[in-house]
């Protein structure tokens, strides 16, 4: 199984994971007399199992992760890297969000209010930024498609 191939199936247990406890919680109780649509011992028997693949997938995952290198870095450090790439970006684009609005005048004696740093540098960097992520991830993704759990 290719690593990608379980990060796939992460995904899946997450999802089924959630609609499991969805359904406990919708057949927790009902009306004195009634039966639930679905039995309650039998979720948690399912969500049992699935916990537990999703704990050896995600096991496997970070092993593998761990082992892997690509350019002398391990994905480990890669993802860590993209994660706080992604943060930075955030951040800096939140910046410029709030220093692009300053065309709130109505009449010419409105206090006028100017942005505190440079907006054009700004975007420039984060356009390097943007696309230093998109290679990361292209890399990142490539990798997984070719590792071996």
């Amino acid at each position: 199984m290719k690593l990608a191939e379980a990060l796939q199936e992460r995904a899946d247990l997450n999802r089924l994971i959630a609609d499991l406890r969805s359904r406990l919680a919708a057949n927790a109780t009902v009306q004195e007399g009634e039966r639930p649509a679905e039995d309650p011992a039998e979720l948690l028997s399912e969500l049992d199992r699935c916990v537990a693949a999703l704990e050896e997938r995600i096991t496997q995952i970070n092993l593998a992760n761990c082992r892997t290198t690509v350019d002398g870095r391990t994905l480990t450090e890669l993802l860590a890297h993209r994660d706080c790439l992604t943060v930075q970006i955030g951040a800096y684009r939140q910046l410029l969000d709030n220093a692009s609005q300053t065309a709130y005048r109505a009449r010419g004696t409105e206090i006028k209010v100017l942005s505190t740093v440079d907006v054009a540098a700004l975007q420039k960097q984060v356009d390097a930024m943007s696309h230093q992520l998109r290679l990361l991830d292209n890399t990142i993704q490539q990798t997984n498609w070719t590792t071996d759990l």
